[in-house]
């Protein structure tokens, strides 16, 4: 019988739905949060519940000791989850987020027996491609603003308030450096389907270093690119969710 878990500080869900046939773990890119996927409960159908995940250093968990590296995030994480694995489940996750969601269904599978039916990644490369550009989670502060910048996806209102500042970059630093730090390990391919996501303008993750993600699954793999940065997650959200929807939707066809 599938129970109702009582949400805690780290998965929240802005819209309980215990009626659900599925739950979709949402997983924010660097410096961000669970607020991030608020709203998506609005635009997804009623037989999907939206659990987005809420990282140590920010939201309810802002007291919370700040994580440098992936796996014992990952392992933190996996032992939250649990309990909340009990129905048909899938991630999602945005840059930093994607890295997360995939490392997790490693280590679900390898120490669990468990999966989600549907893996979503989103701006971020093949987790077996060496990166290119120089780690940035210890740079100067004028630096990594610049880079902040650039990324366009820090509000002004962040970057221009020395006081907002001094509460987001530690946390912007360690995410940074959970990214900067991974070491991928060669394990099987998954058996579960993965849709990719890119923003046809994003520097940080190219149509290569997203189709790359194919050699990752033994099921099936679609990439879809949209306009915009590496944050078209925003401006192109509703085509992205309509998307999401849509692989929920004939995924839970499919296991019926």
């Amino acid at each position: 019988m599938t129970t109702t878990p009582t949400f805690n500080s780290w998965v929240t869900c802005p819209k309980p739905n215990p009626q659900a046939k599925v739950r979709l773990f949402c997983f924010p890119y660097a410096g961000g949060g669970a607020s991030a996927f608020r709203t998506w409960s609005n635009s997804l159908p009623d037989t999907v519940e939206v659990c987005p995940v809420e990282l140590p250093g920010r939201g309810r968990q802002i007291k919370s000791v700040l994580f440098t590296q992936l796996k014992p995030l990952v392992s933190a994480i996996a032992s939250i989850l649990i309990p909340y694995l009990d129905k048909p489940f899938a991630f999602f996750g945005h840059s930093m987020g994607g890295l997360i969601s995939f490392e997790l269904t490693r280590l679900l599978r390898s120490e669990y027996g468990l999966a989600p039916f549907h893996l979503f990644i989103s701006g971020r490369r093949a987790p077996q491609l060496p990166s290119t550009k120089p780690p940035i989670y210890a740079l100067p502060e004028h630096e990594l603003l610049a880079k902040l910048r650039r990324f366009d996806g820090t509000p002004n209102a962040v970057l221009e308030d020395p006081e907002l500042l001094q509460l987001f970059l530690p946390i912007l630093r360690a995410d940074f450096a959970v990214v900067d730090t991974y070491v991928y390990n060669h394990e099987p391919p998954l058996d579960c389907p993965i849709s990719v996501f890119g923003g046809l303008q994003d520097q940080e993750a190219t149509h290569n270093d997203l189709q790359a993600w194919l050699e990752q699954t033994t099921a099936s793999f679609s990439l879809q690119m949209l306009n915009g940065g590496h944050f078209f997650i925003n401006s192109e959200q509703a085509v992205l969710l309509e998307n999401i929807a849509q692989e929920l939707q004939m995924g839970l066809a499919s296991l019926v």
